[in-house]
Formats: structure tokens, sequence, C-alpha cells
């Protein structure tokens, strides 16, 4: 036996308990030598005989205790197959189950609708090489996923189209006169050898895909969609092939026919359906330019974007999309970020802004230096989120998942029982053999198959463009329990930085000439403070005095001679230190210090001239998605390191009356599990730096981010722009996504669970039925397509 050891990373861990709870778990399972939990860096080490147990294994026990899990080993990697040859959720589960039997892989995931498999494992264990053997060996192709390969993969999807097509018109060629005469001409002499040389090219030709798909299923040790189909036409052709040769009888070619020809026809729908679900991200690819202007030594030139350095300067002119991260050198402009942020109003942009990738150029020419190319810009990093969330699967897929491993046994078993239940009824061969053939053709894992992925495939494109990254697909069901959401006060609703509010002067001292001199006083400082008050002064005064004798004084404020005349700007306490009566400001300093201002007095010559009152203020829609949010039935927290007056006036503003006040970094994680354990269901809002572990510890970590920081790792989902409203609409998409992905559930388990009974009970024709399960799974892709179609103006809306 080899014995390895494995770090895995734990979450919902809040205590010793909890970590022997886990210890436990892992401890009896056979092959675990031993199991430790760490729980100050929530984390497990699990030695195990990997003949006996293996990682997967090791994550159930621990997820059936009541805990999350997830390998962290360095070696450890995650890729994504582009999967050849599935053709419904039954080839889906086999290529799943090889994937995952493979010592050394920690998860695998098919996504049927997007014809992928996203793999973890362990690069020690394994090599790419292993796990497309692995998929090559139950019957399927398999090839790595890659920037450079998406175009030969869309170039093989179209070939496949294109040959689809083409089987599909030559069954409806074939097919139709079969129909003709086995419905309208069954007594035309020569017929049955007429009908026989039409039907038996479709059987072949038409119906090798099924016999193929067929031979490769069983082989690998399972039985999938094909089996059904290969089953059911075979059936009716020879029972027809049998009365043409050998006996008097009606003949069933036409039913051969049309269900192949049938099926065939759903199934190219379907598939131009599911191209269609995964439009978003094509449209997300087609945003870069494919050349950019580099600047080198004054001249210009035109490259291929994959040519650009980090560090070279390039050229801009209107209308030209961005073709990489940067930051402006030279010249100012407005950018349309709409289709990386969601936000629709252009954005200036000037020396030392951020520009991204893939955004649009309105007016004017500009330079910049490229900060990240190839796969690390924003663009790339939003693609690679999306793919990677489509490859996961929400826990209430596990349903259809469970119903697709035994659903073709149990179909197959229900078609014998049927074949003998009406010859034992005395019905006939005829008639048992029809109602056997429906049972086989009507029976669709298919749509329960597509019901979960075409949706996510969906919900997170239609996110995507719209600046909301949704990580994982267990998040949509996530938030579809939530009933409380915690905002991170700096940075998540308020600027996340100083603002000068209040100019108030005192005596005879004008607002503007206060503002002016503070200003003046304050230009030689780096504090944040200073800072807001020197921009806001350059905003009237341009060409602000300088100061002279300035001096810092930590914690307190500023010292410096103005035009002559000795200026202090700072702390009430600063001020009457140095001797000067504070009585005619302290009425105003209280008074911002009440509305959460800081509030620091001006004093020129030994007399108070004024004070300033300074806040990180709110940011525009702030009280919008708060009030959004509350109509939406969440119960919405505060949660801040400030003071407990800050806190409370920032609450007052935005109409949050739960504001937890004075956390420090480290215990914003156990505000949350407070919250958690008193029954509450919570999505943290932050953005993902020192709120890292709140976000971490919440149901649902939702990360703000800034433009080009799309790689946060906290947190479920990710926030583009740092707009609020953001959230609100992230909620309302992921609660949409959810909702169409029930409704394709509840249909699919319903057609089935109504469609077979009747087929049993032989009042359906198997052509009908062929027809009916073709339409089941195009019905399918069709709802979730309808989420694209109404989706984007539901978000537009949300909030407002």
């Amino acid at each position: 036996m080899s014995r390895q050891t494995t770090q895995l990373a734990l979450t919902g861990v809040r205590c010793a308990s909890c970590a022997a709870t886990i210890e436990r778990a892992l401890n009896v399972l056979p092959g675990v030598a031993g199991a430790a939990v760490n729980v100050a860096d929530n984390t497990a080490s699990v030695t195990y005989e990997s003949d006996s147990a293996q990682i997967p294994e090791l994550i159930a026990a621990i997820e059936a205790a009541g805990y999350g899990a997830a390998p962290i080993a360095e070696s450890m990697r995650k890729v994504t197959l582009a999967v050849s040859g599935m053709h419904c959720a039954g080839c889906a589960r086999t290529i799943e189950s090889a994937l995952a039997d493979l010592p050394g892989v920690a998860s695998a995931a098919v996504n049927f609708a997007d014809q992928t498999a996203s793999v973890e494992y362990d690069m020690t264990a394994l090599d790419i090489e292993d796990l497309r053997a692995a998929v090559e060996a139950v019957g399927y192709g398999a090839t790595l996923l890659t920037e450079e390969t998406l175009d030969t993969r869309l170039a093989e999807q179209q070939k496949e189209a294109a040959r689809n097509r083409a089987l599909l018109l030559f069954g409806i060629i074939f097919s139709i006169p079969v129909f003709v005469l086995g419905m309208w001409l069954p007594h035309l002499p020569g017929g049955a050898y007429i009908q026989f040389a039409l039907a038996t090219p479709v059987q072949f030709v038409l119906g090798w895909q099924y016999y193929l798909g067929s031979y490769k299923s069983l082989r690998a040790g399972s039985a999938t969609m094909d089996v059904l189909i290969a089953m059911g036409s075979s059936a009716a052709w020879l029972y027809s092939v049998w009365f043409t040769f050998f006996a008097e009888g009606h003949l069933y070619y036409d039913t051969a026919a049309m269900i192949l020809t049938l099926i065939t026809l759903g199934r190219y729908l379907e598939a131009r359906a599911r191209g269609r679900t995964s439009n978003a991200i094509r449209a997300l690819m087609q945003l870069a330019p494919d050349h950019a202007t580099r600047i080198v030594d004054g001249a210009e030139e035109s490259v291929p974007v994959a040519q650009l350095q980090v560090g070279d300067t390039l050229l801009v002119r209107p209308g030209e999309r961005i073709p990489v991260d940067g930051t402006v050198t030279f010249g100012h402009s407005t950018l349309d970020e709409s289709m990386i942020t969601g936000e629709s109003i252009p954005v200036e942009k000037s020396e030392g802004d951020g520009v991204i990738g893939g955004t649009i150029n309105l007016v004017g020419s500009f330079r910049f230096q490229a900060t990240a190319g190839g796969s690390h810009t924003a663009l790339q990093q939003i693609i690679r989120l999306v793919r990677d969330a489509q490859g996961t699967k929400p826990p209430i897929q596990r349903i259809a998942d469970t119903v697709a491993a035994y659903f073709v046994p149990s179909v197959i078993l229900v078609a014998v029982l049927t074949l003998v239940g009406w010859l034992l009824a005395g019905r006939g061969l005829e008639h048992a053999m029809l109602s056997a053939v429906s049972v086989l053709v009507i029976a669709c894992p298919c749509a329960l198959g597509l019901a979960t992925p075409t949706a996510v495939m969906v919900g997170t494109g239609v996110g995507a463009e719209s600046g909301i990254l949704i990580r994982q697909a267990a998040a949509l069901e996530a938030v579809g329990g939530l009933d409380t959401i915690v905002f991170d006060k700096t940075g998540t609703l308020t600027e996340g930085r100083p603002q000068l509010t209040d100019v108030r002067a005192l005596n005879e001292t004008t607002d503007d000439a206060l503002l002016r001199i503070a200003g003046a006083a304050e230009l030689p400082s780096e504090h944040p403070l200073a800072r807001a008050i020197v921009d806001t002064a350059r905003k009237t005064h341009p060409d602000l005095p300088q100061a002279e004798q300035f001096e810092a004084i930590v914690g307190r404020g500023v010292r410096a001679v103005v035009e002559g005349r000795s200026v202090l700007v700072g702390s009430r306490r600063l001020i009457e230190d140095n001797g000067i009566d504070t009585t005619a400001a302290a009425g105003e300093l209280e008074a911002l210090q009440q509305q959460g201002r800081t509030a620091l007095a001006v004093a020129v010559d030994g007399t108070v001239s004024g004070v300033l009152g300074l806040a990180d203020v709110v940011k525009p829609t702030s009280s919008d998605a708060v009030s959004a949010l509350r109509r939406m039935g969440l119960e919405v927290y505060l949660l801040t390191g400030d003071n407990e007056r800050t806190g409370q006036a920032v609450g007052r503003e935005l109409g949050i009356e739960n504001v937890l006040a004075e956390v420090l970094p480290e215990q914003k994680g156990e505000q949350v599990g407070a919250l958690q354990a008193a029954g509450r269901r919570v999505a943290m809002v932050g953005d993902g730096i020192n709120d890292a572990p709140a976000l971490a510890q919440a149901d649902v970590g939702i990360a703000i981010g800034t433009g080009t920081d799309v790689a946060i790792e906290a947190g479920e989902i990710t926030l583009v722009s740092g707009d609020p409203l953001g959230v609100v609409r992230a909620i309302i998409l992921s609660r949409r996504t959810l909702t169409h992905i029930k409704q394709n559930l509840f249909f699919s388990f319903l057609y089935n669970v109504a469609a077979i009974p009747l087929a049993v009970a032989g009042v359906l024709n198997p052509m009908i039925a062929a027809a009916a399960m073709a339409a089941s799974s195009v019905s399918v892709v069709g709802n979730s397509l309808r989420l694209r179609w109404y989706a984007p103006r539901l978000l537009e809306r949300g909030g407002r």
C-alpha cells in the first residue's frame, strides 16, 4: 500500500469541538491512518492509504459532518478538458466517474451543456495524458482547453455541426418516403421491399452514431441514452424485417426511421441552442483587439497584442479598444467600460488612471503603459473565472445526477416488463413491441442533464457582461437562502478615502479664505486628511501659496507659516495646547463629530478662524442599494472599525439600523459567525483584503473589486465595479438563475413521470414518443435561454 498525506482547507470550523468532530469523521474512514485539524488556520492534515481512501472520500466525510473542505496542496492543479462524443447526461456521468476514480483526482465535474470537464488533480500522481487516457478508455475524446486551443475547438464544433446537418438531411430524405408508404400506402405492390430499401440506410447510416455510442458506454460498464435509442429503433426495424421476408404482418419501418430522424433533429436543435448559452463567453473573448499601436523611440508600430510586454508604451485613438490593462501616462479621454464593469456611464481618464483591456476609447487620444498582458489582464481573468464557474455544480444538481445514474437501466427494465406484461395480457406481439419501443424512446435523461448546466452557463454569462462574476455555481443556491446582508463600511459603502465635507468659517473669515490658507498649510503633508484638504482647495485655488517653517505634529495636525501668518490646522487639543481659546468653535466641532465627521480647527495668528469637517463619504448609490435589499426582505448590517458615534452616523445616513462598530479586522469573521449561530443565513460584502476571513466565514462572500482587481480569492461572487448596487443585481441574478434551474428540473422530472406511464399503457405511438423526447431537451435549453433575454433588462433596473 502507498501511504500519502494531504492538506485540506476547511470552512465552518469555529472551535475545538468542531475540530474534534472533523477528526472523528475522518479517522473512522477505512484507510485513514491519522487526521489532525488545526483550528488556528482552518486546515486538516490527513494521512491515508491511497489504495483504500481517496481525497473525494475525505472531503465527503467532512461535508457529511457539516463542514466544508478543499485540497490545498501546492501540487494541485485545475484544468478544463474539451470533451467530444457526449450525447446525453449518461455520457457525462460515465466520463465523470472515470475521472473521479483516478488516484490523485480531487474533483471532477463534467458539463454536458458546454461539452467540457473540469478536473482538479495532484500533479505528483497524474498528468494531462492520464486524464485524456481515462476519458478515451470509456469511449470519448478529450483535449486540454486553453486560450490557444479555443479557436481549434470552435472550428471542430462547426465541422461537427455541418456533419450533423448533413446526416439530418440524409435522414429526412429517406424517412419521409418511408413514412408516406407506411401510413398511406401500406398495401402498395412491392411496398414492403421499397420501405426496407429506404429505411435500412437510415437505420445504419443515421443510426450508426447511436450504435457506436451504445457500444462505448456498455464497454465502459454503463448505459446511456444511445442504448435506449438503438434498442428502440432496432426493435422496430427487426420486427419489420421479419414480417417482410419470413412472415405476414404489419410493418414499422416508418417508426424505426422516424425515431432516428426525429431524435437527430432534436439533438441538432439542442446543440444549436446549447451553443447560444455560451454566447457571453464568446462575446467577452472578442472584446480584445488583435493588434495594438506601440510607441518605440517615438515611432509608432502596429504589433499583435500577443507580442505586447509589461512596460510597453501604447497609443490609443478615438474609437479603438484598449488592448491590455495599463496606466495612462499622457493625455486624457473618456472610456466606455460597460462591457467589463456593467456601468453604463462613461469614465473620465487622465494621467495616472488605470485602463482595462477590452474597453472602448470614446474621445481623445492618449498613451498608456502596459501593466498586464496575456492571461493576466482583467478580461482574461474574467473569462477564466466564468469558465471555471460553469464547470461547477450547485448542490441541487446532485438530485439529477443521482437519478441519471440509474435512469437508463431502469427504463430498460420497464421496457422489458412492458413487453412481457402485454404479451401475458394477450394483446399480441405487435402491441407489446410498440409499447416497449415507446418506453425506450420517450424516456429522456438528456433534459435532466441539461437542466442545471444550461441555466448556470446563461446566468454566469449574463453576470459577466454585467460586472458580476459568480465563481461557484453553489453560490446561486446559497443566495436563494439568504436573509442577512453584512456590509463592511470602508471602501464598500463608502469611497474608502477621506474627503472634505464641511468648511465653516468663524469671525470675519470667509469660507474661501479659510480653505485657501488651510490648503496652503497642509500642502507639504502626505497625510490622507491633508491630501483631501489640498485637493479641494486646489479646485478653486490652483496656485496655493507655499508654506514655510512646516512642521507635522504626529496624530494631532500641522503648523506652518503662510504668507507671513502663523497657521495651525489640527485637533482641538492641538489648538488649545498652543494657548488658543477654542470656545468660539466648540459648537461647530461638536456638531461635526455628532455627524461622524473628523473635525479639525484652523487657527490663524493665535485666533480660531474656522472648522473643517472630513469624512469617508458614502458612495452615491449606497443608500439605494440598502433600500433595495430591505425591499427584498433582507436584514442589513453595517460592520465597521470606526467608533460607535461614527458608525451610527453612517448607519443613519444609509438607513441601516443594525450597526456593529469598533470591530477589529480579525474580529469580523467572529461577528459573521455570531449571526450564523443565531440561525441567520449571511452574505458578507467587502473588498476581499482585510475582511477576507469574514468573506470566507459567510454563507456567501461577495467581494467588491476595482476594475482590474477581479482575481480576489475570497468570496464566491466578485463585483468588478465598486458600485453597491452590484450586490442587489448579483442577488437578483442568482435568485432568477436558481428559479430557472428549479423550473428545468421540475419540467424534466414531470415529463418523465408523466410520459413513461403513458408509453407503458400503450397510448403513445413510438414516433410521437420520439418527437416528445426531442422536444423535452430543446424546451429545457430554451427556458434557460429565456434568462438571457430578460435578465439584462432586469439587472439594469435592479435597485432603482
